[in-house]
């Protein structure tokens, strides 16, 4: 088959690795467009400081850099000098043990090292203020022009076609479908077209329809005059030999220009940058990408730079710019296909020290149809529809340079915008103290103050112990009191937020037949756990799929980059409708369920009335629901979903109905917990399209012989060398909180994904990826801020393994 013809727009880091990665790959009919000169666009990558600290509490932007740095080396265009992240305050220290955790946990070679072994590395250090730092050796310096060049002319080779001075103006497409772009130089046609226009991508992105949510911000790098104790240190060749180094706590970095000191700030106020108000022209010392330098701003951070560094004090700021990046609401970047115009992409706000593995990726997609890494994290569909506004844009934009390089836990909600998303049941959640996090923008409870009198009610063998100040965050111990309740008696859980599409029309159940594992031609009410798999077998969703009528069904999903994937295969005819924002959803569970809803409704709630894994509509106190006999906690019970202008009225209902069992509300702290001590996977946590259904233990809902569907050929002879294993903590106390590095006979072999109390068993659970070979019984330790703690794998699930209890 010929491969198709590809417009890439850009011409900086991230579009010549594209035309280099899909060239190798054998598509060769490429074109790249820039509105700049060639090869210096006057984009980002032209004044790119080229800092590559690969560590990131993300495995995938991880991975990502980890490839940077191969092919940078490999093209002679990387200065492996490592970097040093100091600590100058004792948060920073404990932060970065957390950080180091992260390399070890995602293959990275790095060690904390004290003061006196950082001023060794960096003798320009005063010691005195620091109380350590992160040293990664295979850091260091991207020479991100060179590399373009480099990679430009590679590409050409296999065919590729770099053209400069050509200005985009608008996205061609018929039926649905890219066709071209349409420039000042002409038209040039596309089977595909891939946006790597950097700052600009709002633009291009509008062209094709596309809201992209991202904000062009100004940030400030200086440069030094000469320094006494750099003269004669490095060349014009080879201009840096210092580790490049991080002082986080200013929001600081700095490298070396042969004898000078180059310094970046994220310290000073945002400054959000509009496009149309840029001089496009590119010159020797000016480009659109380059704003002049505010001095004033820098004044503080030079301040700092000169108690950190004492030998600046014989020097000066002798030149400087405020340089044009890309920021987004989460800080990641955005790449993915759009969902209106098929063939046309993005892959935007990516910086030079992802540039070459976010490209890798991005051809994968392309040529093979998935990636070697999980790219959830930075997929453009991840956003819900209120996060695309602009005005919510540009507050979190903003907010995350504002944060770049703060410690964050990692359930540190935003302080504003807030209340964007409330479900029905918000008000009363309010009046009983709901103490809310954010997600999605939605308002969730992760637990209950009006709860906390229960506390004192439960068995001493059911008081977890204290948590350490870290696990302690956004963390209260009522939420035992929430697991207690649900397991002894009934609680109220709000399940508002977990997205659900309603799929209906002709060809509806073989349409689904052909994008999950699990067999779904079941009778009207039947329910089914399934997966969604890549073409290579990867898990890219868990879903639950409820057939109400013979071609309707309502499916649980993961997300929005779930409805793209739905949309992206249906036939004509079939109709995927996000159906989240109209409904709402109250997760009714424990023991004593079944007293507070069979006396509201006529329906036979009985076990055999409604059997586990089947579904109904009913009236319960005369509001009309679908109730679905799931439990994602391990008890009785039902999720029952209602219209959202009934949804108060059947609160209030189970609510009054329920107080002489005891009903409680609880939150998503209890959830975490109960679900893991039940063994329930959490999707892009727990398992992602890395991960096939045999290592990540859901091979229960594959059925390859119920016919043909997408990743079923590549589950053919499958034998799993990892698996994810729970892990008890054999302390009974630490609580760690994923992407921990595992250690299996004293070699780092894995990392946790998910954990949490388990009230129920009395100890700490955690998940973790393992070598197959770890098996029952085995032990082993987890790194938790730089101690080692010991850990056993355990059988799964801990609660309930005959099934009895959800059963009743």
């Amino acid at each position: 088959m010929t491969a198709p013809r590809v417009v890439i727009i850009g011409a900086g880091i991230v579009g010549a690795n594209l035309a280099d990665e899909l060239t190798a790959r054998g598509w060769t009919d490429v074109t790249v467009l820039d509105r700049g000169p060639l090869p210096r666009t006057g984009g980002s990558t032209s004044h790119a400081p080229g800092l590559v600290f690969q560590t990131n509490a993300s495995k995938a932007m991880t991975d990502f850099a980890r490839y940077t740095v191969e092919k940078f080396l490999e093209l002679d265009c990387f200065l492996q000098v490592g970097g040093m992240e100091v600590a100058t305050t004792p948060a920073r220290w404990e932060d970065l043990k957390r950080k180091h955790g992260w390399a070890t946990s995602w293959g990275v070679e790095g060690q904390l090292i004290d003061a006196d072994e950082c001023v060794k590395r960096w003798p320009l250090l005063d010691g005195s203020r620091i109380f350590g730092a992160l040293h990664v050796p295979t850091d260091g310096l991207a020479r991100a022009a060179k590399a373009v060049e480099v990679l430009a002319e590679r590409a050409t080779e296999r065919g590729a076609r770099f053209i400069g001075s050509t200005k985009v103006t608008d996205v061609l497409q018929e039926g649905g479908r890219v066709t071209g772009v349409r420039t000042d130089q002409g038209d040039f046609p596309a089977d595909v077209v891939v946006s790597c226009a950097g700052f600009w991508g709002r633009e291009i992105g509008a062209m094709a329809g596309m809201d992209v949510p991202l904000l062009p911000l100004a940030h400030q790098y200086a440069k030094t005059g000469q320094v006494a104790e750099l003269v004669g240190r490095n060349t014009e060749e080879v201009e840096a030999s210092l580790p490049i180094l991080r002082h986080q706590d200013q929001d600081l970095y700095f490298r070396e220009h042969v004898d000078r000191l180059g310094i970046g700030s994220y310290a000073h106020r945002p400054m959000p940058v509009e496009e149309s108000t840029l001089d496009h022209s590119v010159t020797e010392t000016a480009m659109p990408s380059m704003l002049p330098f505010t001095e004033d701003d820098f004044a503080p951070s030079w301040e700092e730079s000169k108690l950190l560094l004492p030998a600046l004090r014989q020097t000066k700021v002798e030149e400087g710019f405020n340089g044009i990046f890309s920021f987004t609401p989460d800080g990641q970047s955005v790449v993915g296909e759009s969902a209106d115009v098929r063939g046309f992409w993005l892959a935007e706000a990516i910086w030079v020290t992802h540039s070459a593995g976010i490209a890798k990726a991005v051809a994968e997609l392309l040529v093979d149809g998935h990636s070697e890494v999980d790219t959830h994290d930075i997929d453009v569909h991840r956003f819900e529809e209120v996060q695309l506004a602009p005005s919510y844009v540009s507050e979190t934009a903003q907010q995350n340079f504002v944060e770049v390089y703060d410690i964050l836990h990692p359930l540190q909600p935003k302080l504003s915008p807030r209340d964007l998303r409330v479900t029905p049941f918000h008000a009363r959640q309010r009046e009983l103290g709901a103490v809310f996090l954010e997600a999605g923008g939605w308002e969730r409870p992760h637990w209950f103050e009006a709860n906390a009198p229960l506390l004192k009610k439960l068995p001493h063998d059911a008081l977890p112990p204290a948590r350490d100040a870290w696990s302690a965050q956004f963390h209260s111990p009522i939420a035992a009191a929430e697991a207690w309740q649900t397991r002894n008696g009934v609680a109220l859980y709000d399940m508002t937020p977990l997205k659900r599409v309603e799929i209906s029309g002709p060809g509806s159940l073989e349409f689904l037949q052909s994008l999950t594992t699990n067999q779904l031609d079941k009778s009207v009410g039947s329910v089914t756990y399934t997966l969604m798999l890549d073409n290579a077998g990867g898990i890219r969703s868990d879903v639950t799929v409820a057939r109400l009528e013979p071609e309707l069904f309502q499916v649980g999903i993961n997300g929005n980059i779930d409805v793209d994937h739905f949309v992206k295969h249906a036939p004509p005819g079939v109709r995927v409708r996000d159906i989240t924002g109209g409904t709402c959803c109250v997760g009714v569970w424990g023991p004593l369920a079944r007293d507070l809803v069979q006396p509201l409704s006529r329906e036979d709630f009985s076990h055999t009335g409604l059997k586990y894994f089947r579904a109904r509509r009913a009236r319960i106190a005369g509001v009309p629901v679908v109730a679905m006999r799931l439990s994602y906690v391990g008890e009785l019970g039902w999720e029952i979903y209602t219209s959202a202008d009934n949804g108060l009225r059947l609160w209030d209902a189970l609510w009054a109905a329920g107080q002489s069992l005891g009903v409680i509300a609880a939150g998503r702290a209890a959830f975490n917990s109960l679900r893991l001590e039940k063994g329930y996977r959490l999707w892009g946590t727990d398992m992602t399209t890395e991960h096939d259904p045999y290592e990540a233990g859901v091979d229960f809902a594959v059925r390859p012989a119920k016919g043909e569907f997408l990743g079923r050929d590549a589950l053919e002879g499958r034998t799993p060398s990892r698996r994810l294993r729970c892990l008890t903590i054999d302390d009974g106390r630490t609580v760690v909180l994923g992407k921990e590095p595992v250690f299996v006979d004293g070699v780092a072999a894995g990392y946790v994904t998910s954990a949490a109390y388990g009230y129920t068993v009395g100890r700490p659970i955690a998940y973790a990826w393992l070598p197959a070979a770890a098996d029952i019984g085995s032990s082993v330790e987890i790194e938790y801020f730089g101690r080692r703690v010991a850990a056993t794998v355990a059988a799964e699930p801990l609660v309930d393994p005959g099934m009895e209890r959800i059963r009743r």
